[in-house]
Parts: structure tokens; C-alpha cells; sequence
């Protein structure tokens, strides 16, 4: 029987100190930003799959502009037409019979000198009134009330439709981020911040999600409303137009050299983010150590280091941002004031209708305004792009090997023969491991490996398990390559209890049953009695429906360990893998459980780990290590005759 894929344990061999997650996050994590402008590129391709609904989105984005740029424009036509029927009701006031053509009043004005004001009364179409005709202002009025509406509504099903753009986006990035973090090796993990990798996972992926579900929309609404606007100013008057012009070239020299000062800092606040998170993580991790070892202080002064650093790069990187706005508003306000005083010049010349100049100077705002909101959105864009940028690193990073092509070798039960041929390794090319390691284990055979810290016992495990390549030999298991099996079926035939146990949020029920998918409850259970877990299961409040808190602390570190075994025994593998896995329960409780894996190795092939040497008495093997080579080889009574390195390890803890 085959134990089902399970996440791949972190196991740290040794030389891998130096790669851990304090050690990568005092050098800064992540490592070098990558280029904005391609972390911007290749979040746009993410988009791609819903080319639809941005077109849709695109067109309700572009009616709800148009309805907005229509409202000035028919505003200033009402005002034109009060201004226009309030001098006619002077005219008429003056003795012009109502009905007078507006050119026989134009040509009378000009005989008596009144060139401007003829003028301005030719541009507004004046003629003689008794009224202001209200009537029909307040259709105007309306249909601008009802564009106004229209905009919104549009506005409303662009932002609905938009959040679900970016949301799927955020949900196809976090997915292929977590399935990046199962790809990639063993030693991508050993040599990052758990605390880092989880903020990128979480605060970056969110902050990307808030970027292109505000910043996006944003930024395609402000576009479209500037182009527009610009068109329209044209067609009111050209001059102004031109002058208006003005500020974009100032806005975008402004917004482009504060921009590129502040995403360095932006870049640093999410890298700092992620040293904040580690740290935190692992001081939560290891509280109980950070307490025994009164390092309370030390904790909370290197916290505070992280966190000044994380204080100091987002105070320089939102204070360079937040100077964008007040620099845009103070040319809004210098171009509100040109257009005011050439546009009320215009207006006495009669080039210009009094509406036309009140709607350019609302234009004028328009068209200034989604220039500011633009710039205001280079905060939150380049924050987005920094966190993009992570996350590439991570979707970036160095894979395991590729998997064998062609036919892939499948084994269908093995029996559990493990040659290792010739085996050579390490973690840092520079510093020698394991060295012409040879070792042929038979079906149903035991064999313990021991040997001082650093002598490369935990590495073995990761050699046999493909968390590691080797860098030359071969291991074979049934006769086969285990290079020439995909990882997945190899390390289906093993099961592997650590010293260090796993478990997840959830009842005990499903921490024991993750062992094998689809077990049954009398699997289960049978499971449980066998690791002689199921005595203590049953004396807890709920028994196997006690849900285990995040670090299982709520059961004691010996019925951890036991939950482990039991999770083993359900897998049922053909190779067994134990790395201490009775070091954390009491000497009775380490008898039972000895007994109980004497049946569970019965005709399976069992590598045990140890460094209390009198649990692996009984082994068929024992491999002694030292310095990544195995120096004796035999059985305990074998080795302890022959008075090597094995009696002084044996007799070292027998001294007294």
C-alpha cells in the first residue's frame, strides 16, 4: 500500500544554518528589486484572460465620460441662454420691439460705436424679451441631472465589474504562488524568512489587489476623461485650449522625478514589511524559549530595529508621494486663474458666449483634475508594483529538476530494496558532504544510522527522499533510478515521522487520517491503537473530535509525537523513515511504541535515525557516520567487538 502526497517536511541538514530564515532576513530577504516597468508588463499579461470584461469595462468607462463631459457643456448653454434673455429684457426695456432680429440690433450698436457690446450680443443670438424663459432652462437643468445619474450608474457596474477583474487576477496569482511555493526545492525554503515568504504570500498579493482594483480603474477613467476633456476644450476655443496645455508637461516632469526617487522606498517599505513578519513569527514561534532565556529585551529591541527601518522607508516613500498632489493643485489653481482672466477678456470682446467661458473653466477643472487624481495614484501604484515585483521574485525562483521525459518509471508496491551507489553531495559547493557513500539495504530490512551531530544522517534522508539531487552516484529503489521516477510516485512508497511534528489546524480525527486520503474511521481508529495514541484520544473532552489549536498546544509534546506515528502507520508504506521519532515520550510510552513499529517495519524497509543507541539495538544494520562518510558497518553486537567508533559512541552514554 502507497501513502499519499503529503506537503514535503523542512528538514535542514547540516552547513544549511547558515541559509535559515534569521540568517536571510538580517541580509534583506528578497534581494535585488527587479525592473517596475516589467513587474508592470507582466501583471497587465495576468489580465489577459479577461480581455471581456476589460473591453466592457473600457466601454462603461468611456459612456459615463461622455455623459460627464456633456454636463458643463449644457450647463453653460443655460447660462448662456439667462444671460442672453436678461440683456433682451434690457433691449426690450430700451424700446427694441420684441421680435427685433439680433442682427438689426448688432448693425445699430455698431453705428453708435458699441462694438464690444454688439458683439457680445452677436455671439449670445440676443434678441428683445419681456422673461427669462425658464421653461426651458429647466429642460436643460434636467437632462444634465439625468446625465449626471446615467454617469454614476455607469460608474457604479464599471467599479463592480472591475473588482472582479482584479480579484480573480489576485486569486490566479495567489494560487500560482502557492503552487510555486510546492515546486520549488527544499533549500529555497531553508534559505528564506518563513515570516517574509508569508507576507508576500498575504500583504503583497493584497496590496497588488487593491492597485489594480482602484489604481487601474482609476488610472483608465482619469485617461479617458483628460482625452476627452482636451477634445471638447478644442472645440470651445482653441487659444485656451493651448494654454491649458501647459500644465501637462509640468505635471508629468514633476510626477516622473518624484516617482522615481520614491519607488526605491516603496520597494524597501514592503522588503521591511517582510523582516517585520518574520521576526515576529519566529519570536512567536519560540516564545517559550524567548522567556526561558530572558531574551524578552533583545526581542523587542531587534523588533524595534525592524520596525524603524520598515517606519523610515514608508514615512520618505509617502512623503515624496504626498508632495505629487499639493504641486498638481498649485497648477490647477495658476491654470484656473489664466483661463478665468483671458476667458472673461474674450467674453467682452464677444469672442466668447458667457457659457462657453464658465464651461471652459469647468473643463479646465476636468482636465486638471484626473491629471491630480493620476498623480495622487502613483502612491498606490508604485506600492502595488514594489509588491509586484516580490511576488515575481517568488513565481521567479529556481524550481526542483525537471521530471524524467518519456516513460517515467512506476513502481506498483515496491518491495523496499534501497541501493545507494557511489553517493556524493553538499549543500555549498565549496564545503564537502557526503563523499562515495555506498549502502544496499534488502526488502523488510532495518538499518539504524548513527553518528554525531553534522555527520550528515538527516542528509541521507533528504537524498533518499529527492528533497535534494545529488551531485553524483546513484540511489536506486526496487532496481530503479529514483531520478528516473517523478517525485511524486518515489515518495509515495515512504513514510517519514520527525522529531519535530506537524500538525494542522483541525480535530485529531483529521490529523491522523491526512496519512492516507479516503481512510476510513476504522482505519483510523486502528491507526490510533496501534501507535497507542487511542488511550489518551479518548480521555480528552471531545476524543477525536478535539480540534488542535494552530501549535497543538493544547495536548502535551509526547501525544504530538504519538498523533504523528498514528498518521504513519495509517500511510502503511513500503519504506519507513523514523528520525527520532521517539525522543519526545516517556520511557514506557518508547517501549510500546517500539513494539508497535516492529510489526508496522514487518516486511517493510525501515532507516532510523538515532542518538540514543539503545533504541536501535535490534537493527540488521547499523550505518556509523562521521563527517559525511560511514565508517563502520554491522550489527550492534558486530560493531561493539570490533571496538571502533560505534563502542565509544555506545559507551559514551553509558559512562556513569
Amino acid at each position: 500500500m502507497s501513502t499519499p502526497r503529503t506537503p514535503a517536511p523542512i528538514m535542514r541538514g547540516p552547513g544549511a544554518g547558515a541559509h535559515g530564515p534569521m540568517a536571510a532576513m538580517m541580509r534583506g530577504g528578497g534581494g535585488s528589486a527587479t525592473n517596475a516597468k516589467l513587474a508592470a508588463r507582466r501583471l497587465l499579461r495576468r489580465l489577459d484572460s479577461q480581455r471581456r470584461l476589460l473591453y466592457l469595462v473600457l466601454t462603461l468607462t468611456s459612456l459615463a465620460t461622455t455623459a460627464g463631459l456633456l454636463g458643463p457643456k449644457l450647463l453653460g448653454d443655460a447660462t448662456t441662454r439667462v444671460f442672453a434673455d436678461l440683456m433682451g429684457m434690457k433691449l426690450h426695456a430700451a424700446g427694441a420691439p420684441i421680435g427685433t432680429p439680433t442682427a438689426t440690433i448688432v448693425a445699430q450698436l455698431r453705428k453708435t460705436g458699441q462694438d464690444r457690446f454688439a458683439n457680445m450680443i452677436e455671439s449670445m443670438h440676443v434678441v428683445p424679451k419681456l422673461a427669462v424663459d425658464f421653461g426651458a432652462i429647466g429642460s436643460l437643468v434636467a437632462v444634465v441631472v439625468g446625465l449626471y445619474i446615467v454617469g454614476s450608474i455607469l460608474l457604479w457596474m464599471q467599479g463592480y465589474l472591475m473588482a472582479g477583474v482584479a480579484q480573480k487576477a489576485v486569486f490566479e496569482l495567489r494560487r500560482d504562488v502557492e503552487t510555486k511555493l510546492s515546486r520549488v526545492p527544499l533549500k529555497y525554503v531553508d534559505g528564506q524568512s518563513r515570516g517574509d515568504l508569508l507576507s508576500r504570500v498575504t500583504n503583497d498579493i493584497d496590496n497588488i489587489g487593491n492597485t489594480l482594483q482602484q489604481g487601474l480603474s482609476q488610472l483608465l477613467s482619469s485617461l479617458l476623461q483628460v482625452i476627452g476633456t482636451l477634445i471638447v476644450m478644442f472645440f470651445l476655443s482653441w487659444q485656451l485650449a493651448l494654454v491649458s496645455l501647459l500644465i501637462v508637461p509640468l505635471s508629468i516632469l514633476m510626477t516622473t522625478r518624484i516617482a522615481k526617487r520614491s519607488q526605491a522606498h516603496f520597494a524597501t517599505q514592503w522588503r521591511e514589511t517582510g523582516k517585520v513578519n518574520g521576526h515576529v513569527e519566529e519570536m512567536h514561534t519560540g516564545h517559550s524559549v524567548v522567556l526561558a532565556y530572558n531574551r524578552r529585551e533583545r526581542a523587542m529591541a531587534d523588533f524595534d530595529t525592524f520596525n524603524d527601518a520598515m517606519y523610515e522607508a514608508s514615512f520618505k516613500a509617502q512623503f515624496l508621494s504626498s508632495i505629487i498632489m499639493p504641486m498638481m493643485n498649485v497648477l490647477s489653481n495658476l491654470n484656473y486663474v489664466v483661463i478665468a482672466v483671458l476667458g472673461g477678456i474674450q467674453v467682452a470682446s464677444g469672442q466668447l458666449a458667457l457659457g462657453q467661458v464658465q464651461a471652459f473653466i469647468q473643463y479646465s477643472r476636468q482636465f486638471t483634475m484626473p491629471l491630480g487624481q493620476i498623480a495622487a495614484q502613483a502612491n498606490q501604484l508604485q506600492s502595488g508594483l514594489a509588491s509586484a515585483e516580490r511576488v515575481f521574485e517568488v513565481l521567479d525562483a529556481l524550481e526542483d529538476g525537471p521530471e524524467p521525459r518519456g516513460s517515467k518509471q512506476v513502481i506498483h508496491q515496491a518491495r523496499g530494496e534501497v541501493t545507494l551507489e557511489h553517493v556524493s553531495f553538499r549543500y555549498v559547493p565549496e564545503t564537502p558532504l557526503i563523499e562515495d557513500v555506498n549502502v544496499h539495504v534488502l526488502p523488510g530490512q532495518t538499518v539504524a544510522i548513527v553518528g554525531p551531530t553534522g555527520a550528515g544522517k538527516t542528509t541521507i534522508v533528504n537524498l533518499l527522499m529527492r528533497f535534494y539531487e545529488i551531485d553524483a552516484g546513484r540511489i536506486t529503489l526496487d532496481g530503479v533510478d529514483t531520478r528516473d521516477m517523478a517525485r511524486e510516485d518515489l515518495r509515495s512508497e515512504f513514510g517519514m515521522v520527525l522529531q519535530d511534528t506537524w500538525l494542522f489546524n483541525g480535530t485529531i480525527r483529521e490529523n491522523i487520517a491526512y496519512g492516507r486520503e479516503g481512510a476510513t474511521e476504522e482505519e483510523v481508529l486502528a491507526a490510533a491503537r496501534e501507535a497507542h495514541a487511542d488511550h489518551f484520544i479518548r480521555t480528552l473532552p471531545h476524543g477525536y473530535d478535539t480540534v488542535l489549536d494552530d501549535d497543538a498546544t493544547n495536548i502535551s509534546v509526547g501525544e504530538r509525537q504519538l498523533l504523528t506515528i498514528a498518521r504513519a502507520f495509517l500511510a502503511d508504506p513500503s519504506v519507513l523513515i523514523l528520525d527520532e521519532a521517539t525522543s519526545n515520550v516517556d520511557t514506557r510510552t518508547e517501549v510500546l511504541i517500539q513494539e508497535a513499529m516492529n510489526r508496522l517495519r514487518h516486511g517493510r524497509t525501515g532507516f532510523v535515525i538515532a542518538h540514543r543507541l539503545s533504541t536501535i539495538r535490534n537493527a540488521d544494520t547499523i550505518l556509523v557516520m562521521d563527517h559525511g562518510r560511514i565508517v563502520e558497518q554491522g550489527t550492534h553486537d558486530e560493531l561493539i567487538k570490533a571496538g571502533g567508533f560505534y563502542r565509544d559512541l555506545y559507551e559514551s552514554q553509558f559512562a556513569e
